[in-house]
């Protein structure tokens, strides 16, 4: 049948819009690195990054705050791919100044290249914080106050074209920390035989109050040229009591006496300036980069403690003999410029070179204080005295990262290091003494393999060699002798520790709702800076009290760890939910083949 000429006629409809999302996985593993995306996990809102930390793939963090990799507390920790010296002398201070609401990744760095400093034995943990490059304005401030503790958080970012600004700010005050400690302390002379007991005890209260504020900067010249600037100020306050701190003596097994009572009162101060400014010029070649990085970090720290001392033999505190005690100001410096330039060769083969300086400088001045009553004997050793440590590191560098078939990818690198270092004490007359500490170079290896599986499993096996050079922690000479049983102090001649690292590992995802990440390691050390106990020196213990001990630091020795670690956690965390459980089980042992080391006493 013939219908002839039908008209058409065209018709459009406009549909809805169609939008595909998608959703960025809680744990990412590299090459060389287990990247945890903390953005992505909204339980840990309103806390700070030890909140995140312990979230985190082969990371456990204590009551404390102290942060260990695979049980190791020699790590090295960057804000932003940057050092900061509140990081090098108390990684659990740092923490508590980063809120949790503006970390956007945390990278666990267990075999860095030799693209990054050979410092932290244990490896590195990178905190990338958040940053906004959308156009206009925003502002936000939250805020929470408890019995115990409060909080104040600032976040604002705004960005006009060419130029962006960001603010961020958070601070946090914690109060009505009563608490108490007992300790019983054995110890055998090697002398004469003698075991003594000492037992102490005290309550305790605690205050604190830290905070820090930054304020970014950014500009692009054109598409291929920027410059950022970043300017960063904390502070922390501490102030640490222990009441009726009573200290009793026994000796073989003898009735233990009552040999002091005192108060203490320690006090903690310290501020933090981080300032960095960084060029960055890309080229039309995609991955070839040039950057420019200079950096100046420096953390200023006052600790003081007072003692308050009393008769032993009246317990009621009825018998006031006098005050003594310490101060000591001390400061860590840290002036950083650094070339990076990485460039492709050919498909799937990218090149990394880059040299670096470090200058730093450690002052610690520091003095003791006695009322009449409590001045020690004629010929006792002096506590007062000025300490100023010198270390520059200059540093090259390169890597080839090779992509290879079905999957493989291999990162060999190598980074060499030379220390220059000097260390000066002045007296409290005036007279300056040098300390001869070797200049020393060293070449850091390292090798990282991976395969990444058709079932998206991730196999890898790494070989690096890492350095641990002494913080202000270690290397400070002033005796702290709040506790006059245990004293403890640093040491300025401390040499570095020297690691190698050996890894293999294998991640998973079951069912695709749980990430499992099993490890195995081997870690050996060679110089190992060790805690060692003495006997508190005559010269320092004018009153020849048995059992008095020293608390510092030696190159102690050889140590081998072996281990392995398990993680297992949920791929996807819901912010409707209860905070999803994190399992991680560090597992090692170690052998320490020990230096010889001869005090008179031995702890038990």
């Amino acid at each position: 049948m013939a219908l002839g000429t039908v008209a058409m006629a065209a018709a459009a409809q406009k549909l809805g819009e169609v939008v595909v999302t998608g959703k960025k996985p809680l744990i990412e593993e590299r090459v060389d690195r287990t990247i945890y995306n903390a953005d992505v996990d909204k339980t840990t809102a309103g806390g700070d990054a030890t909140d995140v930390l312990k979230r985190v793939p082969l990371l456990s963090v204590d009551l404390d705050g102290n942060v260990s990799l695979r049980g190791s507390s020699n790590i090295r920790v960057l804000i932003n791919n940057k050092p900061s010296t509140i990081a090098a002398s108390s990684v659990a201070d740092a923490l508590k100044q980063i809120p949790a609401d503006q970390i956007q990744t945390v990278e666990v760095i267990t075999s860095p290249s030799a693209k990054y400093d050979a410092e932290g034995s244990g490896g590195i943990i990178n905190i990338v914080t958040k940053s906004d490059n959308l156009r206009g304005g925003s502002l936000g401030i939250n805020t929470s106050a408890g019995m115990r503790a409060s909080n104040l958080g600032l976040n604002g970012n705004y960005r006009n074209g060419k130029f962006g600004v960001s603010l961020g700010g958070f601070g946090r005050t914690s109060y009505n920390q009563p608490g108490s400690f007992e300790n019983t302390q054995n110890s055998i002379s090697l002398t004469n035989g003698d075991r003594t007991t000492v037992e102490q005890s005290a309550d305790t209260r605690r205050r604190d109050a830290f905070g820090r504020y930054t304020l970014g900067l950014t500009y692009d010249f054109d598409k291929h040229n920027s410059l950022a600037g970043s300017l960063a100020y904390g502070v922390r306050n501490s102030d640490n009591y222990q009441d009726g701190l009573l200290s009793r003596i026994g000796t073989n097994g003898g009735s233990l006496t009552a040999n002091s009572l005192r108060d203490v009162v320690s006090t903690n101060q310290s501020n933090t300036i981080d300032a960095s400014l960084n060029f960055t010029h890309t080229y039309q070649t995609e991955q070839r980069e040039l950057s420019i990085l200079t950096l100046f970090s420096r953390n200023n720290q006052t600790n003081n403690f007072t003692n308050s001392v009393f008769d032993p033999s009246d317990l009621s505190k009825g018998k006031y003999l006098g005050q003594l005690g310490n101060d000591n100001n001390s400061y860590n410096q840290e002036s950083t410029a650094q070339l990076d330039y990485q460039t492709p060769t050919v498909k799937n083969q990218l090149l990394e070179l880059g040299a670096k300086d470090i200058v730093r400088r450690v002052s610690s001045d520091y003095s003791y204080f006695y009322d009449p009553s409590l001045q020690p004997p004629a010929g006792s050793a002096s506590l007062n005295n000025s300490f100023l440590y010198r270390q520059n590191i200059t540093a090259a560098y390169a890597t080839y990262t090779i992509g290879l078939p079905k999957g493989f990818t291999l990162k060999p690198g190598a980074r060499f290091e030379y220390t220059t270092i000097s260390a000066d004490f002045t007296n409290n007359k005036g007279v300056l003494t040098n300390t001869a500490i070797p200049n020393y170079g060293v070449l850091v290896p390292s090798v990282n393999f991976s395969r990444k599986l058709q079932n998206g499993n991730v196999l890898k096996l790494s070989y690096n060699r890492r350095i641990q050079r002494p913080s202000l922690q270690f290397l400070n000479p002033n005796v702290q002798a709040s506790n006059p049983l245990n004293a403890s102090a640093g040491n300025p001649t401390l040499r570095p520790e020297y690691t190698n690292n050996y890894e293999l590992g294998y991640s998973t995802t079951v069912k695709q709702k749980v990430n499992l990440n099993l490890t195995a390691f081997m870690r050996n050390t060679t110089g190992a800076i060790q805690t060692v106990r003495v006997p508190l020196p005559d010269s320092l213990n004018p009153n020849h009290i048995q059992g008095a001990l020293l608390s510092t630091f030696r190159n102690a020795g050889t140590e081998n760890a072996y281990g392995g670690s398990f993680f297992a956690g949920p791929t996807r965390v819901s912010s409707r939910s209860m905070p999803a459980p994190m399992y991680t089980m560090p597992c090692c042992a170690t052998t320490m083949k020990a230096s010889s080391i001869t005090p008179a006493t031995r702890a038990l």
